[in-house]
């Protein structure tokens, strides 16, 4: 156990200080949620129609139906076309009248919306008819910042501290947050929601790191926990917010705003001592330490404090060493698809609520609410019947619940979403499991990298996710058959990975061994409780799995 995880047990690992900092991570999380899915609210199917007072012109008297009726084709159900319109003519009214019109053309001057709905991005922007596809790209390119920020953030985190990068993470994404809601422009919108984007990633990332840095390995799946809960409820919070008020642009204030009061706090959120002690900044780690033990009621032994040192940095395996091994290039390549299949179908059914048939707004409350149960349950399925079987039975039933709603009629909303309702419990609780089963999986030296990596594939599933949405154009059961069949391979794959529930973790990458293996091929030295590998060289011991 290093200086840091001695003086932590000693003074208490989950006391009010960690507590404290946990409860400090809620208000991120559910500022999280709803730039997750806020967009899904403003982008609200609304009747419209071409602009075509191009006839007022050469008719000013006309009623508005008798301008339609002269200016807009019907479609095979008699309601008028909402995306082309009669090609503009240089004709008195009378003669329009008597010969009416034939050419057709797309919309050329712009879009009516006759409901007298408050603004939304649909409305402002004309996302209709050939824009219609900008509201997907725009999801994707959110997701894009999603990817940068991991890649940006983790490394400066690293570099310059933990709590400098959270700072800097909430600061950007209220203030690009909160100037989404003045953008003149769509594509300045995009841009800004790229930006949000990497900066949630940025806070997410961060924060889980700090916390694990301060928190016992016991109490972590506690912390975990109550973020994903959180994240769930931030779900829910946005289905009533987004109910109440309609308005796109005052909605992205009042889900943006809140997050300010983080800074509130900023003289209670601590750097990781972990990280100072790796620094060599010994001084500001002993401080925050005593503080901790103040906090928590604890007295620290005589002297621990003066035996911590800076900790010898262990070198850490590339992502050259996850493929050189055969055993560990099975693990990279399953679980990177098993990530990937499961961000894709948890996005896939997710951006979707518009399209189930029931009201959005309690389709959205329901998938929030259904995470919470399916974050708790997986803490004991997993115990039950252990991280292969579970993580394998979540993929293919939330696969199998997509590809059953591509043969449901349209007609039988409440079908489907009770459907997808399923589908996300199973997509939530495989992502909860995929955590715990790759953290075991990897041993320790290329642990952060193997979960680096995995973590980038679910960002590049989620990339890719509201791109597929756009072949809902061609067959509206494309989508859902895609993201049905993928976590269904995604889990045939996982059969062939070893079980980890009670075995230790592997800090060596062995040589052609599983990881299970891997730990147990070691000799234990009865004298200092180290484990020499084959080579003789002692590596720390295997811990016991306490994830969940």
């Amino acid at each position: 156990m290093s200086g840091v995880g001695e003086i932590l047990k000693a003074i208490g690992d989950f006391g009010p200080f960690q507590k404290c900092l946990v409860l400090l991570t809620l208000i991120p999380c559910l500022s999280v949620a709803f730039h997750q899915f806020c967009q899904l609210f403003m982008v609200l199917d609304v009747p419209h129609h071409c602009d075509t007072s191009w006839i007022l012109a050469v008719g000013p008297n006309l009623t508005q139906e008798e301008q339609l009726n002269l200016t807009l084709p019907r479609d095979a159900d008699g309601q008028y076309e909402q995306c082309s319109m009669y090609s503009p003519v240089d004709w008195d009214l009378d003669s329009i009248v008597a010969h009416g019109l034939n050419t057709t053309q797309k919309c050329s001057s712009g879009w009516v919306y006759p409901s007298a709905e408050p603004p939304s991005l649909l409305t402002e922007f004309d996302l209709v008819c050939d824009r219609k596809d900008l509201n997907d790209i725009a999801q994707s390119i959110y997701m894009v910042g999603l990817f940068l920020g991991s890649m940006i953030f983790g490394p400066l985190s690293d570099r310059i501290g933990r709590r400098p990068v959270i700072l800097i993470s909430i600061f950007l994404q209220g203030l690009f947050g909160l100037a989404i809601a003045f953008v003149p422009h769509f594509y300045v919108y995009m841009a800004f929601r790229c930006v949000v984007g990497a900066s949630v990633s940025g806070i997410t990332m961060t924060l889980l790191t700090l916390a694990t840095e301060w928190i016992g390995v016991s109490s972590r799946p506690k912390a975990v926990l109550t973020s994903h809960c959180c994240f769930a409820i931030g779900q829910m919070i946005l289905a009533g917010l987004s109910y109440g008020i309609r308005n796109w642009r005052l909605l992205e204030i009042a889900g943006c705003a809140p997050i300010f009061a983080f800074f509130f706090f900023i003289g209670v959120l601590p750097e990781s001592a972990r990280w100072l002690v790796t620094k060599g900044r010994m001084e500001e780690a002993k401080k925050l330490l005593q503080k901790a033990a103040a906090t928590n009621k604890c007295s620290l032994p005589a002297g621990l404090l003066e035996q911590l040192k800076p900790e010898k940095q262990i070198k850490s395996g590339s992502v050259l060493d996850l493929f050189r091994k055969r055993h560990l290039r099975k693990v990279t390549l399953i679980m990177s698809c098993a990530w990937f299949v499961n961000s894709f179908v948890y996005y896939g059914l997710s951006l979707n609520v518009t399209n189930f048939g029931l009201d959005i707004y309690l389709t959205q409350l329901a998938f929030g609410a259904v995470e919470i149960p399916a974050r708790v349950g997986c803490i004991f399925t997993l115990q039950w019947f252990g991280r292969r079987k579970t993580q394998t039975v979540l993929l293919l039933l939330s696969g199998l619940v997509c590809l059953i709603i591509t043969g449901i009629p349209e007609d039988q909303p409440v079908a489907t979403t009770v459907l997808a309702t399923i589908g996300k419990f199973a997509a939530s609780a495989s992502f909860s499991t995929s955590y715990v089963y790759t953290a075991e999986l990897f041993p320790t030296v290329v642990r952060q990298t193997g979960v680096g990596l995995c973590s980038m594939s679910a960002r590049l599933a989620g990339v890719l996710a509201p791109l597929v949405r756009l072949l809902g154009q061609f067959h509206g059961a494309i989508p859902m058959a895609i993201f049905g069949s993928a976590p269904v391979l995604g889990g045939l794959l996982c059969v062939l990975l070893p079980e980890t529930r009670d075995t230790e973790l592997p800090d060596d990458t062995g040589d052609g061994q599983t990881p299970t293996e891997v730990c147990e091929s070691g000799t234990r030295s009865s004298e200092n409780g180290q484990v020499k590998g084959k080579d003789g060289v002692q590596v720390n011991e295997c811990t016991k799995t306490t994830y969940f």
